[in-house]
């Protein structure tokens, strides 16, 4: 093992941490033969063994955890490489290839490597159970679903492979179908701080809803589909504020939306309005690859005494550095115009500034920078009932009669805030949990 590591070039810098690398080092001792104490030998061993299965969980891996490892490797190691491919694919001519053919030739070698040796000399059959694993069943919020069915994919398709070179045509393949790293294998990211730097970190487990899901409010998905098609298409787009009434189905638009354009390579970034000073650095590490990234910001809002709102206006536009044309931001809140207004702001006369208009047009100024604005209104009560129904239709548990339905949503209504699409989706849910 030993001898294939030591031959990587573009795929070097895999970490002296990394479990690879680890065992290499391991191995290369027990091969060195002599007199060697095996206790600490076969202790390092099963810590890497440990760190294989604690992966393969955190990821759903199952069958050959040792195979499933190695793809996985493979599919999120960012190089120069990887990084090109997930653009434009591997080019026929380029010399580049041919280094990272003999890369390719190691990790084949790596994919199919015989453990029996090391294992003997051991005196361990750990490698035998990871390569003929069986995996509890599990539900998939408990893993990484997204990266789990892509690197098992990958899995496969190499296991089929004859050669170095298949395993090229394969891995390059993959890159581009699916991209490389986090933004190739996972939809969601949330921005979070490690060490002082700023991380976008995936979110493992996402919504699956659609655009279905939400009953009425056809212009308004419209709206937001035609701007989010002209995005992913590469022509130019608009950053959206959706706003209104709550429980309207803003913050579902968006989920389904990314569930929508996902395939097509469009991303989506959570950040919360404390983070606002980051936007900068997100953008620096994103602007660069080859997907979308929608910026999302959920119920935002500012109080008159909050100021990170002008981070956010000098990202969006006014600052020295133009925003790339694969970042869009898309923000969902009550307020229509973000920052709470006084009636003193609507008066030039105020005790503590000579021109208050000033400060209300500073205001209004960060909405006026989303190019698209859509109103989400709660529904009137005709269009609470067509919720309802259309909400208990996809329902199976739920045969209850309209009318007695419609009179028990009503209802619910009343008890839990008034008419909303949330209100609906609550009163099935309640339904649901009653069903026998």
């Amino acid at each position: 093992m030993h001898q294939q590591t030591a031959r990587l070039i573009m795929y070097s810098r895999l970490g002296e941490d990394n479990i690879l690398m680890k065992l290499s080092e391991i191995f290369e001792r027990v091969q060195k033969g002599g007199a060697i104490d095996r206790e600490p030998l076969v202790r390092a061993v099963y810590d890497q063994v440990y760190r294989i299965l604690d992966l393969s969980t955190r990821y759903g891996f199952d069958e050959n955890l040792w195979e499933c490892y190695i793809a996985f490797l493979l599919a999120t190691n960012e190089n120069p490489f990887s990084i090109i491919c997930e653009t434009v694919g591997a080019s026929l001519d380029a010399t580049v290839n041919t280094i990272v053919k003999q890369d390719m030739e190691c990790f084949y070698q790596l994919f199919h490597y015989d453990f029996s040796e090391v294992q003997g000399f051991l005196g361990v059959d750990c490698f035998d159970i990871l390569t003929n694993y069986h995996s509890m069943a599990k539900a998939e919020n408990t893993y990484n679903k997204s990266v789990s069915d892509k690197v098992r994919v990958l899995a496969g398709e190499l296991r089929k492979a004859e050669s170095g070179s298949d395993f090229f045509d394969i891995v390059t393949g993959f890159y581009k179908q699916y991209g490389v790293g986090k933004f190739g294998l996972n939809k969601a990211f949330r921005v979070i701080h490690s060490g002082g730097e700023t991380v976008l970190s995936p979110i493992t487990h996402t919504s699956d809803v659609t655009l279905d899901h939400l009953i009425g409010y056809e212009m308004q998905k419209k709206q937001l589909i035609d701007n989010t098609e002209a995005f992913v298409a590469g022509r130019k787009a608009n950053n959206c504020l959706l706003y209104g009434d709550s429980g309207t189905g803003k913050s579902t638009c968006i989920k389904a939306v990314l569930n929508q354009y996902y395939d097509r390579g469009l991303r989506l970034i959570e950040i919360y309005k404390h983070q606002f000073k980051d936007l900068s650095n997100i953008i620096e590490q994103v602007k660069n690859r080859n997907y979308k990234f929608i910026i999302y910001m959920d119920d935002l809002s500012f109080e008159e005494f909050e100021i990170e709102y002008k981070y956010l206006k000098a990202v969006i536009e006014g600052g020295m550095e133009v925003r790339p044309d694969n970042v869009l931001i898309y923000a969902t809140s009550n307020r229509r115009h973000l920052i709470r207004e006084t009636w003193s702001d609507r008066s030039d006369m105020s005790q503590d500034e000579l021109h208050r208009s000033d400060t209300m047009q500073e205001k209004l100024s960060l909405v006026a920078r989303f190019g698209v604005s859509i109103n989400f209104s709660r529904p009137q009560k005709k269009g609470f009932d067509e919720i309802v129904l259309g909400l208990a239709e996809a329902e199976p548990d739920i045969s209850m009669e309209d009318q007695e339905l419609l009179m028990q949503a009503n209802a619910w209504s009343l008890r839990n805030g008034g008419y909303s699409g949330r209100v609906a989706e609550q009163f099935i849910t309640y339904l649901k949990s009653i069903a026998k």
